[in-house]
């Protein structure tokens, strides 16, 4: 694709970020600084990078924005070691920078517990974002026509060129290599560090993937460990999936209270879209974590007692209790169904969660995981699949780990009238802990 002059030209002095994970982010390009300048970009300041979080970690405040900026300055690092390698083509590089800056604009408040409550799916937001009447495609026109396009169709895995894509979205690429680091060091925990200088410089391109110098096995080893460890000791806390319930319990409410007719104190102007199923690229981009603890911060004091109570836990940090479950001893229906003797509804006052992870696996004959492996480079150019090298990444590929959680109020159990009913459930939860 023929690049426009605006494409082309730098800045007159380079412009950095300090970063606490990468120290500098370094840009010279104007249609780098002018897509970061855009409303849509901003944008992600408002967002944080890992949603409830921060009701685990305190000082997990950080948003989507930094992550998109260390994202874009490893693939700038990727590109600078390139360029020594014939297999790549430089007339990529602002395609792959762009692509990685804006790689999560579609991201919605609370990210991926939002899809969740109204069925939005970020990247294809994204991808409206890139092509729609938006400042950040205005700046991606001025390099070509179809620059948005190519940008987008990087983004979402359907660019012919599978280097750039697998610079931004494989098993092992620059978001993840980011987020990592990025969430250890906010949320104060070692699990996501590992050695990325070494990473880079055993980073070969080739035709379809970013591939690994076979002398860097142990370096990515330790990532695929560490990516591990932050999914169970981090990620899936279950103390930020309680964040999550109440968050999902309180919209749900007010989505159901919304169809019903009754009339907010507090009318939910930015959701009606959300829950009308009427949804807009503007109606999306008006809506970040500020507004949404706004209207969670107001519905405390609705008349509806229970998304009354569902805000005030989720503002004031009140959360349900929490127990492990595996089915083996009671069904869901039966729980439910004790509940709603006690009184307790379990619609807004129970809940089972469940999430599993997949640390490693590559599509082979009979393989359900449609992940492209990490490929080795041998000293006679032989690509080896890295599981096949390492005991360590042979030992976790294809480990698919589950977890579950019930969640509930204590109190209302507790305040159950019902003495039968309540020492039944009361013994049960006893039980299942």
């Amino acid at each position: 694709m023929m690049i426009s002059e605006y494409g082309n030209k730098k800045l007159t002095e380079e412009k950095v970020f300090k970063d606490p994970v990468h120290r500098y982010i370094h840009v010279r390009d104007q249609v780098i600084w002018d897509l970061i300048k855009t409303k849509e970009f901003q944008r992600l300041r408002r967002i944080r990078q890992l949603g409830t979080l921060y009701l685990a970690f305190h000082s997990a405040e950080h948003s989507r924005f930094n992550h998109s900026l260390g994202v874009y300055e490893i693939v700038r690092r990727m590109v600078v070691n390139f360029r020594e390698f014939e297999e790549w083509d430089n007339e990529d590089r602002l395609l792959v920078l762009c692509a990685a800056l804006l790689h999560d604009l579609g991201h919605g408040p609370f990210s991926h517990c939002f899809e969740t409550i109204f069925n939005t799916d970020h990247e294809e937001f994204t991808r409206k974002i890139i092509l729609g009447n938006t400042e950040v495609n205005a700046v991606l026109k001025k390099v070509g026509v179809d620059f948005p396009l190519e940008v987008a169709q990087v983004i979402d895995k359907t660019h012919e060129n599978k280097l750039v894509i697998s610079m931004i979205s494989s098993q092992i690429d620059a978001d993840r290599m980011d987020y990592l680091q990025r969430d250890s060091y906010y949320t104060g925990v070692s699990y996501g560090n590992f050695d990325m200088e070494r990473i880079l410089r055993v980073m070969r391109p080739s035709k379809d993937e970013v591939i690994i110098k076979d002398s860097g096995m142990h370096a990515v080893e330790d990532y695929l460990m560490s990516r591990y460890q932050m999914y169970w000791q981090i990620y899936f806390h279950p103390v930020s999936r309680g964040g999550e319930v109440l968050l999902n319990l309180a919209l749900r409410r007010a989505k159901y209270l919304h169809e019903e007719g009754y009339v907010f104190k507090q009318a939910p102007k930015y959701f009606i879209p959300f829950f009308d199923g009427t949804l807009t690229v503007h109606d999306y981009l008006r809506l970040d974590e500020m507004v949404v603890n706004f209207y969670l911060q107001e519905w405390i004091h609705e008349d509806d007692e229970v998304l009354s109570d569902l805000s005030h836990r989720f503002v004031n940090r009140d959360l349900f209790k929490y127990l492990p479950f595996d089915g083996s001893i009671i069904t869901i229906t039966e729980i439910e169904e004790l509940f709603r003797k006690g009184g307790v509804d379990p619609e807004y006052y129970f809940f089972s969660d469940s999430y599993s992870d997949l640390p490693y696996d590559y599509d082979r004959p009979g393989s359900k995981s449609n992940r492209r492996p990490i490929h080795l480079q041998k000293r006679n150019g032989e690509l080896k699949e890295i599981s096949s090298q390492s005991a360590i990444i042979h030992s976790i590929t294809g480990m698919h780990r589950m977890d579950s959680k019930l969640y509930y109020p204590k109190e209302k159990i507790l305040q159950i009238k019902d003495p039968e009913v309540k020492g039944q459930i009361i013994n049960l939860l006893n039980e299942l802990a």
